[in-house]
């Protein structure tokens, strides 16, 4: 409600109504200097950070950028980082984006402002709002470069609690969840990157016959054959985005295997009704996209593991022999040096094409069909793991959201 005047939860003891404050009365708006980049040295001690160093709202960011060993210890200590600060981008493409940020071996550059309060947690969420955001684009002024000045951010005002120890405990709040959702980004981060190791040690590297890194028992060579002599080939048929309904018939489009869908693909959430002429998947099809934005997009590929789900048009369909694992093509497809020769075929500038005529001619090299399939569940395990883990982030943000709707007017 507009004159709503206290949150839907608050915490326990506090019952006064909220006011409407500006940012310049919960804290002290500076700017930074304009340093001369005569000045700048790359043994200095301090780091320069400007506009360019705030690009997200990551509590402690590590930057590497331009370095300064002013003379002057006043300038050192007027704009020297240590402690506490959020940072606002004041002009360029960022304009408006905010971060917390502390580093004692920092100095504040010029158009780059710097807020200051014992209620620092609590601002932050003010200003990490689409609402601070939308707000200084829209009072930005200039022609090739827009800006905004200190009065500007010190102006903007929000509703918020009368007393210091509210804002404190709301801050502090949001700071653990914040804290905590970093800690799951970079399970998540770290878990992916895993997958990309395995993935470069697992597979031969190009001239080579076998992989660095092999499942126990497995040893020889791996075989090398033309994929056209390992499989059948075919296309999807039909279907646009416009055609999708909220039920219906499972159905993939080619343009969600760049989003939606890991190596391999067990549940769909999309539908359409159902047309004739419909291409239906029987399992274990390995799908790649006809056409593309670009050739490293297009070298993709995933294996379809339910039947009865609808192959959309601008697919290749690849239904291997006995003497390939079906996810293990896939994976192979995506990476390394198959991923490489397809990127290489791939042809087109706006949009680019890759036809089952080059899916045929690509070298396929492969071991015997249980070490395929032992590759394939590995990675079928990981995938599975890294989807489970960008759930968990995805509820945590979700939660963030609510607990910001229902603590903030």
């Amino acid at each position: 409600m507009k004159d709503q005047l206290i949150p839907d939860i608050r915490f326990e003891g506090y019952t006064e109504d909220w006011e409407q404050r500006k940012l310049g009365e919960l804290g002290i708006v500076t700017t930074g200097k304009a340093f001369s980049s005569t000045e700048f040295d790359k043994n200095g001690k301090y780091l320069v950070i400007t506009n360019k160093d705030i690009s997200d709202s990551s509590r402690s960011k590590n930057t590497e950028t331009d370095k300064i060993t002013p003379r002057d210890k006043n300038i050192i200590e007027k704009f020297n980082l240590s402690g506490k600060n959020i940072l606002v981008t004041m002009d360029g493409v960022n304009l408006g984006k905010t971060a917390l940020y502390s580093n004692e071996d920092a100095l504040l550059a010029q158009r780059v402002g710097r807020i200051q309060s014992s209620c620092l947690d609590f601002i932050f969420q003010l200003t990490i709002n689409r609402t601070f955001l939308i707000k200084m684009q829209t009072l930005s002024v200039g022609n090739a470069i827009k800006h905004i000045s200190l009065s500007q951010i010190s102006n903007y005002s929000a509703m918020v609690p009368k007393t210091d120890e509210e804002q404190i405990k709301i801050g502090n709040f949001f700071k653990q969840l914040d804290e905590t959702i970093t800690l799951q980004e970079r399970k998540l981060n770290l878990l992916k990157e895993q997958k990309k190791g395995y993935l470069q040690k697992m597979f031969p590297k190009k001239n080579e016959k076998f992989p660095e890194l092999r499942f126990e028992g497995f040893t020889g060579d791996w075989e090398q054959r033309k994929l056209g002599e390992l499989a059948r080939f075919s296309k999807g048929n039909g279907y646009t985005k416009s055609d999708l309904i909220d039920s219906g018939t499972p159905i993939i489009l080619y343009g969600s295997l760049y989003t939606n869908y890991q190596s391999s693909i067990s549940k769909v959430k999309t539908y359409v009704e159902l047309k004739e002429k419909s291409v239906i998947s029987k399992g274990n099809e390995v799908i790649v996209p006809s056409s593309g934005e670009s050739s490293e997009d297009i070298s993709r590929a995933s294996v379809v593991d339910t039947a009865g789900i609808i192959l959309g048009g601008d697919l290749n369909i690849i239904k291997v022999t006995d003497l390939i694992n079906p996810l293990f093509l896939a994976l192979t497809i995506s990476n390394g040096t198959q991923q490489k020769e397809l990127s290489k075929r791939a042809q087109g500038k706006s949009v680019v094409h890759l036809n089952n005529s080059d899916l045929k001619s690509v070298n396929l090299i492969f071991p015997k069909t249980e070490e395929q399939t032992k590759i394939g569940n590995f990675f079928k395990q990981l995938d599975e793991t890294i989807t489970l883990q960008e759930q968990q982030l995805e509820k945590m943000k979700e939660m963030k959201k609510g607990f910001l709707q229902k603590l903030f007017i």
